[in-house]
């Protein structure tokens, strides 16, 4: 009897039935919490998947014009198409909608949304003092990020976690927030700004930036770019370059055919006390002017109203015609000439430059084309009169005086893969930027309103500052297209 009571004891048959019988209680426990957590991260995955998803379709709407909360809304609310799972509504779609683009705070469908101005360091909560103005005259303009929440989805767990706790109940809610914004850069681009002509509407009479961009009438206007007023006391409307800000580099970025600088749109830095010897020599190399050791050849087309055009000879040595009856260049607008410009600080014309003296000093032959035929309001800018003669290869026509348009031999071949006398530049919102306290008295980073092209309509003469200019095009929502593949927007998320 004793020695099978001891068999017994040593027999270990069975034990493994044994363990697993302790064991079946936490191993379904775990693996009821296991299914729960995939359960609530697949969850949280469709919800953050789709609020970034809105938050990025929103974000590349905000190009800080008038009307980008209504194109974010209407973005969010029919590119994105999403879906949630494992809620304890089973599967639910994820859907935004279009409640008027007329509040920096709004919501529909699924999510809610808020435009924000600027964001905190990454440890620090968003909060109104972020948000962007509440008058979409304002806030639209300064809006660069949104921020995205997805309405928390309850979520039942499996797990039976009143056995843990009475006042467990296993449910919880899950949600998802993403920020995104929008940023915007440019590369090949001259270290030059402007301040925006267009930005105090009471004085161009209602008149932005974007509709000055499409029309003849406004493009027309000729500017001062530079000059010895300046934007502030040794502020001659230069940027930094990544290259260096000596002398040598500033003529470098403005006599090269295509500048290997970026800048982007989030901010850029002014860059004081250039002189006036590198800018010349820089800007009157795209002339076929003897003036710079860094220029890899002039523009096509240098009809600049000199009698001695056929020669290559330094600035100071070019003669200019002083009848314009016998071929000048493309004039000033009136109030240049006589020094009366009022808008923009006196550095702004009209628009109404003398085009029939030039067309039948310069063309005397021929009889104006139609497309160049308008008058009054519809004028031709001058950048179109420059651009005709090189299509329709007539800047080789001899004017009265005998100048064409052909550079001299010297100056070397003529560049044709670039436009040699267009400038491109950054365009400011310098009173806005000076109310919130910006000072363009030294080095300043400043946000970008536009990047634009200039076209310049005449040399840096009498070894002088001034650079005159057009308008072109602006980049953006409001432009025309010509300076899209200079552009590189992208959206991205920041949180």
């Amino acid at each position: 009897m004793l020695g099978t009571i001891r068999k017994f004891w040593r027999d270990q048959r069975g034990i493994a039935l044994v363990l697993v019988s302790i064991m079946l209680p936490a191993i379904i426990g775990f693996s009821l919490l296991v299914i729960d957590m995939s359960r609530a991260n697949n969850l949280h995955n469709d919800l953050q998947k789709a609020a970034d998803a809105f938050a990025l379709a929103g974000a590349a709407e905000l190009d800080g014009t008038t009307g980008a909360w209504g194109r974010a809304e209407r973005a969010m609310a029919t590119l994105v198409s999403n879906e949630s799972n494992f809620s304890t509504s089973g599967r639910n779609p994820l859907t935004s909608g279009q409640p008027g683009g007329t509040q920096r705070c709004n919501s529909s469908g699924n999510i809610s949304w808020c435009f924000l101005k600027t964001l905190p360091n990454d440890n620090v909560a968003i909060t109104t003092a972020n948000y962007a103005n509440t008058d979409p005259a304002a806030g639209e303009l300064e809006t660069r990020f949104v921020q995205v929440k997805v309405t928390p989805f309850g979520f039942a767990a499996i797990f039976p976690v009143s056995f843990l706790s009475s006042s467990s109940t296993g449910e919880f809610n899950v949600g998802a927030t993403a920020v995104a914004g929008f940023t915007s850069s440019v590369c090949d681009y001259t270290p030059v700004f402007m301040c925006n002509p267009y930005e105090d509407t009471s004085i161009t009479g209602g008149v932005t930036l974007e509709q000055a961009a499409q029309s003849r009438q406004y493009r027309r206007r000729q500017i001062v770019l530079r000059g010895d007023g300046s934007y502030a006391p040794g502020n001659f409307a230069f940027l930094s370059s990544p290259f260096g800000n000596g002398a040598n580099e500033l003529e470098k970025m403005l006599a090269d055919s295509k500048p290997q600088n970026c800048y982007s749109r989030d901010g850029v830095q002014t860059e004081p006390g250039q002189n006036s010897g590198p800018v010349l020599d820089g800007i009157n190399s795209r002339f076929g002017i003897n003036s710079s050791n860094y220029s890899d050849g002039p523009a096509v087309n240098v009809r600049k109203g000199a009698i001695n055009w056929d020669q290559y000879v330094a600035d100071n040595k070019v003669t200019y015609q002083t009848d314009p009856t016998k071929g000048i260049g493309l004039e000033r607008d009136s109030c240049q000439i006589s020094g009366t410009c009022t808008m923009m600080g006196g550095r702004m014309g009209a628009g109404d430059w003398n085009f029939a003296r030039y067309w039948a000093a310069n063309h005397p032959t021929r009889a104006v084309p139609s497309a160049l035929s308008g008058t009054g309001a519809d004028l031709p800018t001058r950048y179109e009169v420059y651009r005709y003669e090189i299509d329709n290869n007539i800047y080789q026509d001899a004017s009265v005086g005998g100048e064409k348009g052909t550079p001299p031999a010297g100056a070397g071949t003529p560049i044709t893969t670039s436009d040699r006398r267009l400038l491109y530049g950054a365009i400011l919102d310098c009173n806005a930027l000076q109310t919130s306290g910006v000072s363009f008295k030294g080095r300043a980073t400043v946000p970008v309103r536009r990047f634009g092209s200039f076209f310049i309509t005449e040399p840096i003469k009498d070894n002088g500052k001034n650079i005159y200019v057009e308008l072109v095009d602006i980049t953006g929502k409001g432009g025309r297209g010509t300076l899209d593949n200079y552009l590189r927007d992208e959206a991205q998320l920041y949180r």
